[in-house]
């Protein structure tokens, strides 16, 4: 076999089950194998998309998104998407060509050419390689898995001359050396655990990290008796009506006094960072109490200095072995402090915020397994402040960390082809879908079909309010917005436009029962009638 029949085969190895791209005469080579490989290949629209839909797929699913894409313009149009997904810790593998190995670095004007295509994608992933030979390809390949598997993840990318796609390669098939994550040392448990035990009111700030250890962060906070804090990316890790679950952001006044009245504050996978702890006034993260950290990125420890433990360990190694440590407390006090934090949160929030929360709690209340993907508009902005996740994997979204616009469509598909038992929900603001409209075909071309709810003010509103309260002239911000119900029904999905919050619920169950992609409009001034 040649080097990129063997890639298929290393792909189908590693349990990949999906990979998205476009093709190119660049890359022709690397889909020899996929014809007659179980692998399925999804094609977006643009490259972007292929990114988004590799992010959403690996939320999902636990498994890395991978991306097989076209030299130069190919990883560019991507490099967006993996920078979101390297801000928020997701597996994602892209693979690309490169030009042919003389020609690296020469700026002769080849097709594609970037100076140094490697050192560009470096910026928006763990690692970046080039494959010089079928031995390197093999050592890759080893590398990435090991860091989706024992590391902070994030996108890895490797590239792999024109001119070596099609040189022989080993015709045996992979071995997958297994990789075991890091666990808490005998000795840190002892140490945190007797903290923890001692500990008169704790506290759990859960990050991102946490996504895929939701059972052992339940035990451990029902034997400490301890409200847990749910950053955007671990929203719904403790289901919203478990009596410890505070599905609040930290930002919010309440949480923060939550926080400062715990005695001990227990942060695992999460970076404290402003998007999460304060996005409302940009004020650092604080707290009073003994702080505690377990991160599986030995770097991002010392990025915030004052902690008592500093532990490097996969999150749910060490919650379990914590939770098998400490000795069960019995409860009500934790949830009595919970609960007065939710209660203080949905009330710091403005009218049109409390509005926009209803909203998604009538969306959970039609189909409480529904996953919902939010881009960068105000309904999400509010749900980040404040959402009632029914549990792991059911809320998230683009509008923290890296911050991309267009993110929920595409991610929506990859999040549907990840698990097509639920229903999946885009909401999105109608600026924001402009970004990534073309990928509407690429749902019912993947027979995967999603559910976007659009908010629609007739442009970047957010952005013309902030204009406003800085006495800014608002420039750029009023668009001309296309009707989205007509292009809709072009693109072979089911279209429906609100004329009162009323009629949400039948739209949606209507759109659930259609079986098709449905596209629900919803002005923001029929969403937000009535307040004042």
């Amino acid at each position: 076999m040649n080097l990129g029949q063997r890639l298929i085969r290393w792909l189908e190895a590693y349990g990949v089950e999906h990979v998205f791209g476009i093709p190119g005469v660049h890359t022709v080579e690397l889909y020899r194998g996929l014809a007659t490989s179980p692998i399925r290949h999804i094609t977006p629209r643009h490259e972007q998309g292929a990114g988004f839909m590799a992010d959403g797929y690996a939320r999902v699913s636990g498994k890395p998104g991978v991306c097989l894409l076209i030299t130069g313009p190919g990883l560019s149009n991507a490099a967006t998407a993996m920078g979101q997904a390297l801000a928020d810790s997701i597996p994602m593998l892209v693979i690309t060509g490169v030009n042919p190995s003389g020609s690296l670095g020469s700026r002769m004007g080849h097709l594609h050419e970037l100076p140094n295509q490697s050192a560009f994608a470096s910026q928006v992933s763990v690692f970046s390689q080039t494959i010089f030979s079928a031995a390197q390809l093999d050592e890759a390949m080893a590398r990435a898995f090991a860091v989706f598997a024992s590391a902070r993840p994030g996108p890895v990318h490797l590239e792999i001359p024109i001119d070596l796609m099609a040189s022989l390669a080993d015709g045996s098939l992979p071995t997958v050396p297994p990789v075991l994550p890091p666990a808490l040392s005998p000795e840190g448990r002892l140490s945190v655990a007797a903290l923890l035990s001692e500990a008169k009111a704790p506290v759990i700030l859960a990050g991102g990290g946490v996504r895929n250890a939701a059972v052992p962060l339940r035990a451990l906070a029902e034997a400490l008796d301890a409200p847990v804090v749910q950053t955007v990316n671990a929203r719904g890790v403790l289901p919203h009506d478990h009596p410890l679950s505070v599905c609040a952001s930290p930002s919010l006044e309440a949480v923060r006094r939550l926080i400062d009245g715990s005695d001990v504050v227990l942060a695992v996978g999460t970076e404290l960072g402003p998007t999460d702890y304060g996005i409302t006034d940009r004020r650092p993260f604080q707290c009073a109490g003994a702080l505690i950290r377990i991160d599986i990125d030995p770097q991002q420890l010392g990025r915030f200095p004052g902690a008592e433990h500093m532990i490097c360990s996969d999150a749910g190694l060490a919650l379990k072995a914590l939770a098998e440590a400490v000795p069960p407390r019995a409860a009500g006090a934790g949830a009595a402090r919970a609960e007065a934090a939710m209660a203080q949160s949905a009330s710091e929030l403005p009218l049109d915020y409390r509005r926009c929360v209803e909203i998604v709690d009538r969306l959970w209340a039609v189909a409480p397994t529904a996953r919902i993907v939010g881009d960068s508009t105000r309904i999400v902005y509010a749900g980040n402040l404040l959402c009632r996740a029914p549990g792991p994997g059911q809320w998230f979204g683009s509008s923290s960390g890296f911050g991309t616009l267009g993110f929920a469509l595409p991610a929506a598909v990859g999040a549907k082809l990840a698990d097509m038992r639920s229903p999946v929900i885009g909401l999105i603001g109608d600026g924001g879908l402009q970004f990534t409209l073309s990928e509407m075909a690429s749902a019912p071309d993947a027979n995967a079909p999603v559910i976007l709810l659009v908010w629609n003010n007739q442009g970047y509103q957010e952005i013309k309010s902030f204009m406003i309260a800085g006495e800014i002239a608002p420039e750029g911000v009023d668009l001309f917005t296309p009707d989205f119900q007509m292009i809709a029904k072009a693109m072979g999905w089911g279209a429906t436009r609100l004329s009162s919050p009323d009629e949400l619920e039948a739209a949606f169950s209507d759109a659930l029962a259609d079986g098709r992609s449905h596209l629900i409009e919803l002005p923001e001034e029929v969403a937000l009638a009535g307040l004042t």
